[in-house]
C-alpha cells in the first residue's frame, strides 16, 4: 500500500497533491465527492518515492479505470483550505493529461469512480463540463476557471487562500 505524503501536526496539515488536465472535444473531465456542489480537477496524493507522471497514472487507472499519457507542466497551485478542523496547505502541480488505449469512459455527461485516501474509500462524481460554460459553475481552486476558459497554455503559478 502507498504512503501518501499527506504531513500532519497538531495544528496544521500539509499535502502534495497532483492533477490531470483532462480536455476532450472542448470539454474537461472534473470530479467531485458524490452529494458535493464544488468541484476539482482529478488527481490525488504523491505517494512517496513516487513520481508526479507514476502518480497521476495510478490516480486514473484507480479511480476510473482509464490509462493516460502525462504531458507537459501547466500551474503551480500553493492551496490554502479547510481540512476537517485544521487549516491545510496544500502543493498541487497540475498537468496536461491524454487518454491512451482502450477507453471504457463515457466522453460526454457525468459517470461515477471511487477514490481511497487515508484508508477510506468515497465515490465520485466525473462531469465532462464544457470550457466555454467553466465559469457558471463551483470549481477549486477558483484559478483553474480563468486558466481553463483563457486557454492558459503558459506555466503559471498561483496562490489560493479559502475564505
Amino acid at each position: 500500500m502507498s504512503k501518501d505524503i499527506i504531513f500532519k501536526t497538531e495544528e496544521y496539515v500539509f499535502s502534495y497533491r497532483v492533477a490531470g488536465l483532462l480536455v476532450q472535444n472542448g470539454k474537461v473531465l472534473l470530479q467531485r465527492p458524490v452529494g458535493d456542489t464544488g468541484y476539482a480537477i482529478p488527481g490525488g496524493h504523491v505517494a512517496l518515492g513516487e513520481t508526479n507522471e507514476e502518480t497521476l497514472i495510478r490516480e486514473f487507472k484507480e479511480e476510473i479505470d482509464v490509462d493516460i499519457k502525462v504531458d507537459k507542466l501547466r500551474w503551480v497551485g500553493e492551496i490554502f483550505f479547510p481540512w476537517g478542523d485544521k487549516p491545510c496547505h496544500q502543493i498541487c502541480l497540475f498537468y496536461d493529461v491524454s487518454l491512451t488505449g482502450d477507453i471504457n469512459i463515457p466522453l460526454e455527461g457525468t459517470f461515477f469512480g471511487t477514490e481511497q485516501l487515508e484508508g477510506e474509500s468515497f465515490k465520485l462524481e466525473f462531469s465532462w463540463v464544457d470550457i466555454k460554460e467553466i465559469e457558471t459553475i463551483e470549481l477549486y481552486p477558483i484559478e483553474a476557471k480563468q486558466y481553463l476558459y483563457e486557454g492558459l497554455n503558459e506555466v503559471k503559478h498561483f496562490v489560493y487562500k479559502e475564505k
